[in-house]
Order: structure tokens, then C-alpha cells, then sequence
């Protein structure tokens, strides 16, 4: 009776078969695709920054335009009162004429009846004045000053040597503003004749000085 060896009958094993199998290596990208990725990428980017513009372009339009409402509206509620403003002008320019019509002799020998509506004149010019202040028009009464074409209107010249060149030195008509707009200009008379204006303010200075 033969013994009999389980494992002799088991075939041997190739070495070889039991490495295991080779994976095959990833292949290699084109270099074809890295610049079609490279040109997605720019053209991406230069599409982002031109929205980016796009947009930041109409929040400065709105801004400019929310500034331009609000400065519309506010020049509306200030100036609605122009055209009313410059028609009632002559009321005041009658009350001024009515009280400078009455010399002052005429004033001194008046009677208790003539003091009384001259008062009551003065009165009604005073408030007339105020009521357009406080619509934003200003009265201008530029005796003195430096003549300024954008607020006065120049009628005649006075020569007069002793006063500087340029120096309003009568009023024939006072003139009105409202807001920084001129509702009319005022009508003066200016010196001519003296010293220029930066001369005069040089001399000033340095009679200050001493």
C-alpha cells in the first residue's frame, strides 16, 4: 500500500505568475490642450474684468444721477418762487420811490396824517423785504462796494479823485438774488477818476503799518 502525498500532486508555481499585473501609465496631455486651457483661462479673466467695469460703471452713472435728482429737486424747491419774485419787484420799487419822493424838509414840516403814512410806508417796505427773505430773495444794496458785474448793472460814472476806481457810489436801483442766481441786477453809478484798487489797498496796508 502506497502512502500518499497530498501536496506532491499540487503543480509548481511560476515565480513569474504571481507578480502582479503592470498598470498601464496615464498618457500624457497634449500640449496642444494646455494652451487651449491657458487661452479659456485669459479670455475668462478679460470677460470678468469687463463686467467688472460694465458694472462698476453704472453704480457711478446711478450715483451721478441720484446727485443730479436731488440737486434738481432742491434748485426746484428753491427757485419755484422766481418768476412771482421778479414780478412783485416793482411793489418794492414803488414803496422805495414814494419814500425817497419826500424830501427831508418835506418830512420835517409834515404833519401828524403825512408822518403817519410815511411810517406806515416804511412799515410796508420793511415787510416786503422780509417776506422775500424768507422765500430766499435778497435785497442788494451795494453802496460802497466794489463794482461787480455779475450783481450790478453800471448806468453812469461819477469822477471823483478821492474815491477809489470802481467804487459804487450811488444806487439809482437796488437789485435782488435768490439762492446764488441774480433775479436782477442792481443799477448803479461808479467813481472814476482815483486811485486803482490795488493801489488804494497797497496804500492802506502801509499806513496800517505804521
Amino acid at each position: 500500500m502506497n502512502s500518499h502525498d497530498p501536496f506532491s500532486e499540487q503543480p509548481a508555481t511560476d515565480p513569474a505568475a504571481m507578480q502582479p499585473e503592470a498598470v498601464p501609465a496615464p498618457e500624457a496631455v497634449p500640449a496642444e490642450r494646455d494652451a487651449a486651457l491657458v487661452a479659456e483661462t485669459i479670455a475668462l479673466a478679460a470677460e470678468n474684468a469687463n463686467l467688472k467695469d460694465q458694472v462698476l460703471r453704472t453704480l457711478a452713472e446711478m450715483e451721478n444721477l441720484r446727485r443730479r435728482t436731488e440737486r434738481e429737486v432742491k434748485d426746484a424747491g428753491r427757485y419755484a418762487v422766481t418768476a412771482f419774485a421778479r414780478d412783485v419787484l416793482s411793489v418794492g420799487d414803488n414803496l422805495g420811490r414814494a419814500l425817497t419822493s419826500v424830501s427831508a424838509d418835506a418830512r420835517a414840516a409834515a404833519g401828524e396824517a403825512l408822518t403817519a403814512l410815511l411810517s406806515g410806508v416804511e412799515m410796508t417796505e420793511r415787510e416786503f423785504v422780509k417776506t422775500l427773505e424768507k422765500h430766499g430773495v435778497k435785497r442788494i444794496e451795494p453802496a460802497g462796494e466794489r463794482f461787480d458785474p455779475n450783481l450790478h448793472q453800471a448806468m453812469f460814472e461819477v469822477p471823483d479823485p478821492s474815491v477809489v476806481s470802481g467804487t459804487i457810489v450811488q444806487v439809482m436801483q437796488p437789485g435782488y438774488v435768490i439762492g446764488d442766481r441774480v433775479l436782477r441786477p442792481a443799477l448803479v453809478g461808479i467813481a472814476k477818476g482815483g486811485p486803482k484798487a490795488a493801489v488804494a489797498s497797497a496804500a492802506g496796508e502801509a499806513a496800517e503799518a505804521r
